[in-house]
């Protein structure tokens, strides 16, 4: 997992502002009623609760949400917030760290289960989350398809964003399934450059991640919406169940 360098005072100011397309209601307000629904009443854990773009709006639907997030810059603004004092959070690395109680749901949303860099995090974390669940539980991550058939064969560069006062870039190193993404931001006339690293994953690897934790697979879609995921698939919603 990264440390909190990567997610400092000078990242967790500018994280809204970066991610400002997933706070729009068309993506925030599906994504909130899949994760209630699956709730079905019961306590809620988020994995990387970040600035509480997710957890709060569940909160305020009189849900308990409690999250864990390796960064106190991000945790304290999700704290400013309006009900983010509503949403119990421990700074801890979300592979590892444990927080009392069983869970209905545990969630991981906004690609950050690839904020792990090695496989065996990634399995950590797929066994934590089991751990934290009771049973007949569910855990649900979102996470992009690796989208590397965009990716031209000698080159190692994608640009996603191009706009005016933001560009984005990810670098692959398809060896090891890394990539780091680079954002540039244009403040005050002047461009600053924020990069992260991250490890990519495949469909079919997180569910034999779920399989050694001892999860099932209950579903899969591309969207929030639940579209069927199917070949055209940009993005994966997967659901697995603690039996």
């Amino acid at each position: 997992m990264h440390d909190d360098g990567y997610f400092d005072e000078r990242f967790a100011s500018r994280y809204d502002e970066m991610s400002a397309s997933m706070f729009r209601p068309e993506i925030l307000d599906p994504t909130v009623e899949f994760l209630a629904d699956l709730a079905q009443q019961g306590s809620i854990l988020e994995f990387a609760s970040g600035t509480g773009r997710v957890a709060i709006p569940l909160s305020n639907r009189g849900l308990s949400v409690a999250g864990i997030d390796i960064s106190k810059a991000m945790t304290d603004r999700l704290k400013l917030k309006s009900g983010g004092e509503e949403v119990d959070v421990t700074i801890g690395d979300f592979s590892t760290t444990r927080v009392a109680g069983e869970f209905s749901l545990v969630f991981l949303v906004f690609n950050t289960i690839m904020n792990l860099t090695t496989q065996e995090s990634q399995i950590t974390c797929f066994q934590n989350a089991a751990d934290h669940l009771n049973p007949g539980g569910n855990f649900v991550i979102e996470v992009s398809v690796p989208n590397i058939r965009h990716v031209p064969p000698g080159e190692r560069y994608r640009a996603y964003r191009v706009e005016d006062s933001k560009m984005d870039f990810d670098e692959y190193s398809f060896a090891d399934q890394g990539l780091i993404s680079h954002h540039f931001i244009k403040a005050g006339g002047v461009w600053e450059q924020l990069s992260v690293p991250f490890r990519y994953v495949w469909p079919s690897e997180l569910d034999l991640m779920a399989k050694m934790a001892d999860l099932e697979p209950v579903d899969r879609w591309s969207s929030w919406s639940k579209d069927p995921f199917d070949d055209s698939a940009e993005k994966l919603i997967a659901v697995w169940r603690k039996s």
